[in-house]
C-alpha cells in the first residue's frame, strides 16, 4: 500500500510538472503605432486587452484573424486617453459588455471626451493590483503628456510574467523597477532621433516628443532592453513605432546591437520582433 502511494504520489508531482511547462500565456499586439494601438494577452480559454485604438469592427476583425474569439475577453486596460489608444473603447467595450479599468485621471479625460457610457462599467484600476480570470495585472505610472498614463505588469497563471510599456518619456525608476525580470517585455521604441530632428514635424511637436513627457527612442529602448536581458527577459517585442520617425528595420538594428554588445544573441539568449503597425501577425505562445 505505502509503495502505491509513492508511486501515485511520484507521478502526480510528475505531471503537476509536466502542466507548469506546458506553453499557457499568449501574447497578441493587434495594432501599434500613432494609428492606433491594442493587445491581446491572456491563455488557452480567455483574456484580455490593452487599450483599443482601431474601430470597434477592425479590432473584432484582427481578434478572430488570430483565431481569439471577442466573447472570451474579460476586461480592457486602458492606459491613458489619447484616441490613439482608445479610439474604439466605447463601442467595442460597449458592444462586448466589458468591464474598463484606467487610471483615475484616465478615466475623468475619458468621461471628459464622452468615451464612457452606461453600457458598460469603468473603474478605477488598483494599483495594488487585481486578479482577472486567473491574471494578476498590475499597474505602473508612466511619465507622457496625459492626466495620468500607466503601463501594465501582468503575472500570468503559469508563472510567467509580461509587461506593457509604451508612450513614456524616460525610463523612471517606477517603469524599470517593473518592467524587470519579466519573461516577455513590449517596450516602446518610437523613433530614431536623427530622423525625427531632419524631418518634417513642427519645432514645438518635435520637442515634445524628445522631452521627459514625450515618446521613448530607439536608442533608450536598446539600452533597456540590454539591461533586462542580463535580468531574465528572453521575449522583446517593440512597439508604438513612429509613422514618419522611424523604420521597423532601425529600430530593431538598434536593440540588436545593444544586446549583441551584451553578449546576447537572438534565437539562443532572446527573440525580439518589432509590433505589427496595422493588422497582427502571430500570437506568441510561450
Amino acid at each position: 500500500m505505502i509503495k502505491k502511494r509513492t508511486e501515485r504520489s511520484a507521478a502526480f508531482c510528475a505531471l503537476l510538472f509536466l502542466k507548469e511547462r506546458i506553453p499557457v500565456s499568449r501574447f497578441c499586439p493587434l495594432f501599434s503605432s500613432s494609428s492606433g494601438n491594442s493587445i491581446y494577452i491572456g491563455t488557452a480559454s480567455d483574456g484580455i486587452l490593452i487599450d483599443v485604438g482601431q474601430s470597434a469592427k477592425r479590432t473584432a476583425q484582427a481578434l478572430c484573424a488570430m483565431g481569439i474569439d471577442p466573447a472570451s475577453l474579460r476586461a480592457v486596460f486602458v492606459t491613458h486617453e489619447h484616441s490613439d489608444h482608445v479610439k474604439g473603447l466605447r463601442v467595442f467595450a460597449s458592444q462586448h459588455r466589458l468591464p474598463v479599468y484606467a487610471s483615475n485621471g484616465t478615466l475623468a479625460a475619458l468621461s471628459d471626451s464622452g468615451c464612457l457610457c452606461d453600457k458598460f462599467t469603468a473603474s478605477a484600476v488598483d494599483w495594488n493590483g487585481c486578479e482577472i480570470t486567473g491574471m494578476f495585472i498590475k499597474p505602473f505610472h508612466t511619465q507622457h503628456d496625459c492626466r495620468e498614463g500607466n503601463g501594465y505588469r501582468i503575472e500570468m497563471p503559469d508563472g510567467r510574467s509580461i509587461a506593457v510599456a509604451t508612450d513614456l518619456g524616460e525610463m523612471t525608476r517606477e517603469v524599470v523597477e517593473a518592467i524587470t525580470g519579466c519573461d516577455l517585455v513590449m517596450l516602446e521604441s518610437n523613433h530614431d532621433v536623427d530622423m525625427l530632428r531632419s524631418g518634417s514635424y513642427p519645432y514645438v511637436l518635435k520637442q515634445r516628443i524628445l522631452s521627459k513627457y514625450g515618446h521613448l527612442s530607439n536608442e533608450v529602448c536598446a539600452q533597456t532592453l540590454a539591461s533586462l536581458v542580463n535580468k531574465g527577459t528572453t521575449r522583446f517585442v517593440l512597439g508604438h513605432l513612429s509613422i514618419e520617425n522611424n523604420i521597423p528595420q532601425l529600430a530593431y538594428d538598434t536593440s540588436a546591437r545593444a544586446l549583441l554588445l551584451e553578449g546576447a544573441k537572438e534565437g539562443r539568449d532572446y527573440t525580439m520582433c518589432v509590433a505589427p503597425r496595422l493588422c497582427p501577425e502571430e500570437v506568441i505562445i510561450f
